[in-house]
């Protein structure tokens, strides 16, 4: 095979790639080189990953937003969790945990034996947390401290993984994907739970939606492989990926 067929076979392969949602030669960057810097705005924190700018994390004083009335209803949580097909005996991961707001409402489907890891990394949230799962007596649920780079969770040890509204914020959001990747076991599921960028009616700033096209984007440089995409939530969708084998 000559040059020009060789390159052109390389070609099509990574465009059959893509199509069928194998992860592709996508490059996330050498580690010096993975960050862009840019100028922070009011929502930003003046860093830029593959083309996007990343979000300013909301600190553990609005927490109370987390539990707001009206979540519910605008989020749909009662159709979010039956789309995540939990079974009992799963070991979920709920990275960005906050209040424990979703890791209440999914202990109950994983029981008896199995249980929510409820990672965050600001330790008054974690300390919130745990003050709730005693008050509610939900033994399945862990609080648990994260860092910034690291979900710190053994590897292969996790179902499923899901950040609702969380990865937009990632300050290292390649580093702690590749840790949550290394928590799941093999065919694990990693779900994005975020707004969607790409309807105007969402009533959330631009830096805190995604589109489904950033997602699978950044997910590709992983090795995860596309599976479904749930749009049935008012105004987040759920892009779901199984951990290659």
């Amino acid at each position: 095979m000559n040059r020009i067929a060789l390159r052109l076979s390389v070609t099509v392969l990574s465009a059959l790639m893509l199509c069928m949602g194998t992860p592709a030669l996508a490059d996330a960057g050498a580690p010096g080189e993975r960050y862009l810097r840019v100028p922070a705005g009011a929502d930003g924190i003046g860093k830029r990953y593959m083309g996007r700018d990343i979000a300013a994390v909301m600190g553990w004083q609005g927490a109370q937003w987390l539990e707001r009335a009206e979540r519910e209803a605008e989020e749909r949580t009662d159709l979010l969790v039956p789309a995540l097909q939990l079974k009992p005996g799963m070991v979920i991961a709920d990275i960005g945990a906050g209040t424990g707001y979703l890791a209440r409402r999914m202990a109950a489907a994983v029981t008896p034996a199995g249980k929510v890891l409820a990672v965050d990394v600001q330790p008054e949230m974690v300390a919130m947390l745990e003050k709730s799962v005693r008050q509610i007596g939900l033994k399945q649920i862990q609080p648990l401290l994260g860092a910034e780079d690291d979900v710190r969770l053994p590897a292969a040890s996790v179902d499923l993984a899901i950040m609702v509204d969380v990865y937009h914020e990632l300050a290292f959001p390649f580093e702690m994907l590749a840790s949550i990747v290394r928590a799941l076991k093999p065919g694990g599921q990693l779900v994005f739970v975020e707004y969607r960028a790409e309807d105007p009616r969402v009533p959330i700033k631009a830096l805190h939606k995604m589109s489904e096209a950033q997602i699978k984007r950044e997910a590709a440089v992983h090795p995860l492989v596309w599976d479904r995409t749930v749009n049935t939530l008012p105004w987040q969708h759920l892009v779901v990926f199984r951990k290659a084998n």
